[in-house]
Order: C-alpha cells, then sequence, then structure tokens
C-alpha cells in the first residue's frame, strides 16, 4: 500500500471545520439581519433609480396601451368600410341582373298586352317565373296612368293638351320605370296631359 499524507500543506486556504475566522462563524446568529415582511418590503421608499424605472414602465404601458386602442379603433374602422362595401358591391350586381332582365320583362308586359299569354301555356308558367325573380330580386315598378307628373322620375315622350287638367299628369304610360331599392334602373317613359291654354 501507498503512504497517504492527510497533512494539508503551508499555503492551502481550505477551511475546516471548527476552525476559527471560517464564514459559517462569521454568520452566525448574532450577525444575522432582521427577518423582512411583505408588509415591510411594501411599505419601504424607493430609490431613485427604482422610482425612475417605474415611471418608464408606466410610459411605455400607457403608450402600448394608447397603440392597442388605436388598433382597435382602426380595426372597427375597416370592418364598418369593408361592410359598406360589400353591400354596395352586392347591390351593383343585383342593378346588374336587373337591368338585363328588364328588355325581357318588357317582351312579357307586351305579349301580355297583345293576349299571348294564355292561362296554362308553358309560356305563361316562363313569364311568372320571371316576375317572380324580379320580385326576390327587390325590383319595383313605378308609373301609372294618373299619377302626377315627376320629371325626377318620369321621362315625358310627349305633352298632350287637356281640357279640365290643372296639373301635368300621366295620361299614358309607354314603358314602366324600374327601381332596385334605391337606385333607378329606368325612368318610366310616359305621355303627359298638361293643362290647355
Amino acid at each position: 500500500m501507498t503512504d497517504k499524507n492527510f497533512e494539508t500543506p503551508e499555503g492551502d486556504d481550505e477551511v475546516r471545520p471548527g476552525a476559527e475566522g471560517s464564514e459559517a462563524q462569521a454568520s452566525g446568529p448574532d450577525a444575522q439581519e432582521p427577518e423582512l415582511t411583505v408588509d415591510d418590503i411594501l411599505g419601504a421608499e424607493q430609490n431613485v433609480d427604482a422610482a425612475a424605472e417605474d415611471a418608464t414602465l408606466a410610459d411605455l404601458e400607457s403608450a402600448l396601451l394608447a397603440d392597442l386602442k388605436r388598433l382597435q379603433a382602426e380595426y372597427a374602422n375597416y370592418r364598418r368600410r369593408t361592410e359598406e362595401q360589400r353591400e354596395v358591391e352586392i347591390e351593383r350586381a343585383k342593378g346588374t341582373v336587373a337591368k338585363d332582365l328588364l328588355p325581357v320583362l318588357d317582351d312579357l308586359d307586351r305579349a301580355q298586352k297583345h293576349g299571348d299569354l294564355v292561362a296554362g301555356s308553358a309560356f305563361t308558367a316562363i313569364a311568372e317565373k320571371m316576375r317572380t325573380m324580379a320580385d326576390r330580386l327587390g325590383l319595383v315598378v313605378y308609373g301609372e296612368a294618373g299619377e302626377a307628373f315627376d320629371p325626377q322620375q318620369h321621362e315625358a315622350i310627349f305633352q298632350q293638351p287637356t281640357p279640365g287638367v290643372t296639373e301635368a299628369t300621366i295620361l299614358e304610360v309607354v314603358e314602366v320605370g324600374y327601381r332596385l331599392g334605391s337606385t333607378e334602373l329606368r325612368p318610366a317613359k310616359v305621355v303627359v296631359a298638361v293643362p290647355a291654354e
């Protein structure tokens, strides 16, 4: 077996238990700081650096909150604008379809006036389906004989002086007008009875 030297060499700073001057004895119960409670910590005054850091954090927090509110407002406005544009595009698409249907509806009206739409015929069934589709689109027909003439809604193609008439009145409707919602697709073309002089 080999000899083991358990002696510590002279310059060794190893601390041995029970040795004087060790940190264990220096941090004994006499040198301990008093225990702090939560109330002590919360009630303590802040130093200048901590107060400045709190102020910086508060400024950053308020800036972030303002940015969040601005983004929320921008998003709400974006959604509102998008919804409005969507409604406008839907109305525009309906208007395009309805304008394309107007000549067909005019032909159906002429066929009915000439007696070509006989009850029970296939042509009558198709005419009813076309009119139902126009109603579902929201297409409104206007312009009837006897109504007061309104140059904003009616297009006068002829004025006929008529005795006994006090104001311009629709005498005959040549072509009915059509409206889709608040949009006028086509004015009614009418013959107007005007007061005779």
